[in-house]
């Protein structure tokens, strides 16, 4: 089993940045492909980013340009640096890893993004 635990969320202005984290504990051998999603009130759960073990990433149209992720394999960490955030990006954001993008076995419990006019 994989545990992830998300953190960095919370309130911000429209057009401030926040940087989200994600910490992966357990069985990280089984880990290649991470990634975020979020789900607003009342919307479906919707992808954000992914990034492969060797780095690669792949963005969703509605973030990208001002979003980055990253991970540090080292502290078994995944970032999302938002910045230019839009009202629209008020959700809960969910952490989530797996053996490749087709198959997200771990999710994270998620952490709120509140944003303010």
């Amino acid at each position: 089993q994989v545990q992830l635990v998300e953190s960095g969320g919370g309130l911000v202005q429209a057009g401030g940045s926040l940087r989200l984290s994600c910490a992966a504990s357990g069985m990280i051998f089984s880990i290649n492909d991470m990634g975020w999603y979020r789900q607003a009130p009342g919307r479906q759960r919707e992808y954000i980013a992914t990034i492969t073990q060797w780095g690669i990433t792949n963005y969703a149209s509605s973030v990208k340009g001002r979003t980055t992720i990253s991970r540090d394999n080292a502290k078994n960490m995944l970032y999302l640096q938002m910045n230019s955030l839009k009202l629209e990006d008020t959700a809960v954001y969910y952490c989530v890893a797996g053996a490749n993008s087709g198959s997200w076995n771990y999710w994270g419990q998620g952490t709120q993004v509140i944003v303010s006019s």
